[in-house]
């Protein structure tokens, strides 16, 4: 199905008005919220069934119409603009305004910022050498989205329904609204705060940044708001899957939570208390919801578990709705198949053994209390060895060798796969691959992630946990996949190990290669320490490596593939837990936007 562009001119990013540049969240767009590239010509966020065929029929039909009267209104104007009183009247066009924020979503399928993962390219956040761009789509894209929540919060005021549906639309603009600004607020800190949208003379073109605790307290605001008017998940309709509901604005709110009220905690800062009570609370509420855990971790990143039936679900990036008819598609299963995200050694060093036993922590240091069953590197037998008497939940991650894998039998290499020699599992299908047009939905929030956050702040609001929080959490994830053991305080004393160092670990390869890890080393302020390491890959046998000749390989004495060694990796604690501002918006905004402390 081909795309559907409305008339409209752009620039890398940027709108074009008498001949000016002006970044997008620094534009009064005359009609936002339905306008530019649809990519689907359907509602984003609808189930996949004969029923949401229908819909994509319904709305195709309206964008049709809608580009029909729009080009009678365009032709001496530079950009699309729709007569306001051919919209924003009913509950459909509420409905198909508030579908530009799906469209909007980014999937983030692939995130190599920290030691976890690498890409086939250096990811140059992670070893330190990124310099101050001129623009970024960090930064202009957030308030693209944050433009088109406002836009449907100031227009949908003129609709002609009940309360109840207009807050329900609103609802949705406000969650969209503070998802773009969590996403700033992580990277840059403080950032301008825009609550309507703008006229080419308004003054807060030219604002400054807003202090990050009036940033946070909106995205409180916005999602208390969305809470009170979105249906609970057990009310939406299945034709409806896809859309926002009560649990997806608690859930931001636990997540946004925890990570203001742990990064004041562990940088040094006061007020951490209320952001992490406000973390245990949210998640709670999603935790009365009526979610639970599905019950297969491998299939969870599969088609197989795409709909309502899947109630981890809490808030997806919805694709089409099958190979035979893809509407929406990705090519995630190939980007992985070329090496777009390989699992490293140091991640695979995080999961435990089936005694529950570590070899190494959560930064990569060796662990004072080792598993029975850890092999030392140097006496590793295979290129199995790391893998073996592990949490399942690594046989579900990482390929191992011998296993069928990108259409073929894993063997190691460097050429295929990526840079680490491990082949990443999680979330690859062959069909997907093949096609090359996958349609398994994003899981950009899950259920596994709010029991993670509930078990982190209560244990971070009094630096103790009781074991019935840990088996409402924590061992819940662990009976999931069958792992034998599970994370109690006795455990935790009588084998020396470190609460807070076991939930983390539980974080980290639950949630591995899903886009964590690097949010994860700047609130707790470990960055400094995990991301200067070498980053490490597989074992070299000659028997295994079919076809790799040794001398292309960086090896350390065990034999272990050095995959970025220490000396190349970086972290300035004084300037890289924050973004550098892009350098177009600080002179656009008259040098009222100041850049992030050391960036130059």
């Amino acid at each position: 199905m081909k795309n559907i562009r409305f008339p409209t001119r752009k620039d890398d990013g940027f709108f074009m008005r008498n001949s000016m540049r002006i970044p997008a969240h620094r534009t009064p767009e005359t009609f936002g919220a339905a306008r530019g590239t649809i990519k689907s010509s359907r509602p984003a966020g609808q189930i996949k069934n004969i029923q949401m065929k229908k819909n994509i029929n319904r709305m195709l039909l309206w964008f049709l119409a809608a580009l029909t009267l729009a080009g009678c209104s365009i032709d001496r104007k530079p950009e699309a603009i729709f007569s306001d009183g051919d919209f924003w009247n009913t509950q459909s066009d509420l409905m198909y305004a508030a579908n530009r924020l799906y469209q909007q979503l980014a999937p983030n399928w692939n995130d190599t910022r920290s030691d976890e993962s690498v890409a086939i390219a250096i990811n140059t956040i992670s070893n330190g050498t990124r310099e101050v761009p001129a623009t970024s789509g960090d930064w202009s894209d957030r308030y693209k989205e944050i433009f088109t929540a406002n836009n449907i919060l100031e227009k949908g005021q003129r609709a002609n329904v009940s309360e109840t549906i207009r807050n329900r639309y609103f609802g949705e603009a406000r969650f969209f609204r503070a998802y773009a600004y969590l996403n700033l607020l992580q990277k840059y800190g403080d950032v301008p705060l825009l609550l309507k949208t703008l006229d080419y003379n308004s003054p807060e073109l030219l604002m400054p940044r807003t202090p990050r605790t009036e940033v946070i307290k909106q995205i409180y605001d916005d999602l208390d708001f969305a809470a009170a008017w979105l249906p609970a998940v057990a009310a939406l309709p299945a034709a409806e899957y896809g859309r926002v509901t009560k649990s997806a604005a608690w859930a931001l709110k636990a997540r946004a939570a925890l990570y203001e009220g742990t990064r004041l905690k562990f940088h040094g800062q006061g007020g951490w208390q209320e952001h992490l009570q406000a973390a245990t609370e949210a998640a709670a509420n999603v935790m009365g919801q009526g979610h639970g855990l599905y019950a297969s971790y491998e299939n969870l990143f599969k088609e197989v578990s795409d709909g309502p039936a899947n109630k981890e679900n809490i808030f997806v990036k919805v694709y089409g709705e099958s190979a035979a008819n893809p509407i929406l598609t990705h090519s995630n299963s190939r980007a992985l198949a070329n090496g777009a995200n390989a699992i490293t050694r140091n991640m695979i060093r995080m999961y435990l053994y089936t005694d529950g036993l570590p070899a190494f922590n959560t930064d990569n240091t060796p662990a004072a209390s080792r598993s029975a069953y850890f092999v030392p590197e140097a006496n590793e037998t295979s290129y199995n060895t790391v893998l073996q008497n592990r949490d399942p939940r690594l046989a579900a991650t990482v390929f191992a060798m011998g296993e069928n894998s990108y259409g073929r039998p894993w063997i190691p290499s460097i050429s295929i796969g990526g840079r680490t020699s491990y082949g990443s599992k999680k979330g690859y299908t062959n069909a997907d691959d093949l096609s090359q047009r996958a349609t398994v939905d994003r899981l950009l929030i899950r259920y596994a992630e709010v029991l993670l956050i509930y078990a982190e702040a209560k244990y971070e609001l009094a630096e103790a946990i009781s074991d019935e929080d840990l088996n409402n959490t924590i061992n819940l994830l662990r009976a999931r996949v069958g792992m034998p053991v599970k994370l109690t305080n006795a455990f935790v004393t009588a084998n020396h190990l470190d609460m807070r160092e076991e939930i983390r670990r539980e974080r980290a390869v639950e949630l591995a290669l899903e886009g964590f890890r690097y949010d994860d080393l700047i609130r707790w302020k470990t960055a400094e320490t995990v991301l200067p390491k070498e980053l490490l890959g597989g074992k070299f046998f000659a028997a295994e490596w079919i076809g790799t000749n040794p001398n292309t390989l960086n090896l350390n004495a065990d034999k272990i593939l050095v995959v970025e060694p220490a000396s190349s990796r970086a972290f300035r604690p004084d300037r890289d837990y924050l973004y550098p501002v892009p350098l177009n918006e600080i002179a656009l905004s008259k040098n009222n936007v100041k850049q992030n402390p050391n960036w130059k």
